[in-house]
C-alpha cells in the first residue's frame, strides 16, 4: 500500500468510531499530514476527546491527556529536575512531564491561568522543552490537540493571541444528524456489549513511517503562481479590508500574521494530496481557509456589536477576492 492508502485507511477507521463528525476526522488528518496543532472548539458530548483517543489507538504513537485546571503548574506539563540521591552521591535528574509524548490531548485548555498555557509555546512551535537552561528535544511525531467550551466561561482564561497563532486551524464542531444519531446509539451499545463480554478488539495500527512519507509526499505538491496570488490576496484582505469593502473595514481590526499564510499554503497542499491530487486548486484554499484564518482574526467592536463571527467575515473576504 502506498502512504495514501495507509492514510485514508486512517481516516475509515477513526469514522467508523467517530460517527457523524467526518469534517472533524479530516481536519485531524490534515494535522497530522501538515504537521501542525489544532484547537478544536465543540460543545460538551461531540466526540473531541474520542477522536484524538482514536487516532491513537489507530497510530503507532503514545498518548498523553493532559487536563487543563485552574491550580495546574508549569512542571506539571514539562517535567521537572527531580533531587536524587543513591550510594552515596546525590545529583539533579530530569523527570519528563506529560508533554514528551507524540499525541497531545490538552483538554479544555482554556481552564488553565496563563502561565501553565505559556508552558506549552516553546514546545509547540520549537518543538523542544527547556528546563533549567537545558533544551530537551520533543517526539519527530508530535501533535497537540486542544479542546475548549464554547459555554460555560465563568472560570476560564481566554488564549492569548501569541498562542493561538501557533495553532495550525481551529476547528469548530456541530452536532451530528439524525441518522448518525441513532448509528452513535448503535455503536456505544454494541461497545458497551463487547465489553462485558471480555472481547478485546484487535486494532491496527498505522506505522509512524507511513506520515512521514506522506509529509515527503505533501511537499512535492505544486502550488502554482495564480494559487500563490490567491492564498497572499486572501490573507492582504485581512489587513487591508478598506480596498475591499466598507463593512469589512468596520468588522476588522487585526489581520493574518504571516505564519497564516504559511498555514494555509501547507493545509492546502495536505487537502489536495488528501483529495488524490498532485497540485493545488483554489477550491483546495477555500475548503480550509475557514479552519485557518478563524482564530487568527481579531474583529472590532462593532463587529461583536452586531453579533459578526469571524466565519462570516472570512464568507464575505473569499466573496470579493477574485481568483488569479
Amino acid at each position: 500500500m502506498t502512504a495514501h492508502d495507509d492514510i485514508i485507511a486512517l481516516g475509515q477507521r477513526i469514522n467508523q468510531s467517530i460517527i457523524g463528525q467526518e469534517q472533524m476526522v479530516e481536519r485531524l488528518l490534515l494535522g497530522l499530514l501538515a504537521n501542525g496543532h489544532l484547537l478544536v472548539e465543540g460543545l460538551p458530548g461531540l466526540a473531541k476527546t474520542r477522536a484524538i483517543k482514536s487516532l491513537a489507538k489507530n497510530l503507532d504513537a503514545e498518548l498523553s491527556r493532559i487536563q487543563f485546571t485552574p491550580d495546574l503548574l508549569p512542571a506539571d506539563i514539562t517535567g521537572s529536575e527531580i533531587y536524587f540521591s543513591a550510594g552515596g552521591e546525590s545529583e539533579f535528574k530530569f523527570q519528563k512531564g506529560p508533554i514528551f509524548a507524540s499525541l497531545i490531548l490538552a483538554d479544555e485548555i482554556n481552564r488553565a491561568p496563563a502561565k501553565v498555557q505559556s508552558a506549552l509555546l516553546e514546545a509547540m512551535e520549537e518543538r523542544q522543552v527547556t528546563v533549567g537552561g537545558k533544551s530537551y528535544p520533543l517526539p519527530d511525531l508530535f501533535m497537540v490537540m486542544a479542546t475548549q467550551n464554547p459555554i460555560e466561561q465563568e472560570g476560564t482564561y481566554p488564549l492569548p493571541e501569541a498562542q493561538l497563532d501557533r495553532f495550525l486551524m481551529h476547528v469548530q464542531v456541530g452536532y451530528p444528524s439524525e441518522t448518525a444519531e441513532a448509528e452513535i446509539m448503535r455503536l456505544v451499545r454494541h461497545e458497551e456489549t463487547q465489553a462485558r463480554a471480555g472481547a478485546a478488539a484487535q486494532q491496527q495500527k498505522l506505522e509512524q513511517q507511513s506520515v512521514f512519507d506522506a509529509r515527503g509526499e505533501i511537499g512535492k505538491v505544486t502550488v502554482s503562481e495564480p494559487v500563490e496570488t490567491y492564498i497572499v490576496a486572501l490573507v492582504f484582505a485581512t489587513r487591508y479590508p478598506e480596498k475591499l469593502d466598507k463593512d469589512l473595514a468596520a468588522w476588522l481590526e487585526v489581520g493574518v500574521s504571516p505564519r497564516g499564510v504559511i498555514s494555509l499554503d501547507k493545509v492546502s497542499r495536505a487537502y489536495a494530496w488528501l483529495k488524490g491530487r498532485t497540485y493545488v486548486t483554489p477550491d483546495d484554499v477555500k475548503a480550509v481557509v475557514n479552519d485557518v484564518f478563524r482564530h487568527r482574526l481579531i474583529l472590532s467592536y462593532e463587529a461583536h456589536a452586531s453579533n459578526t463571527t469571524p466565519d462570516q467575515v472570512i464568507d464575505r473576504i473569499v466573496e470579493l477576492v477574485a481568483v488569479a
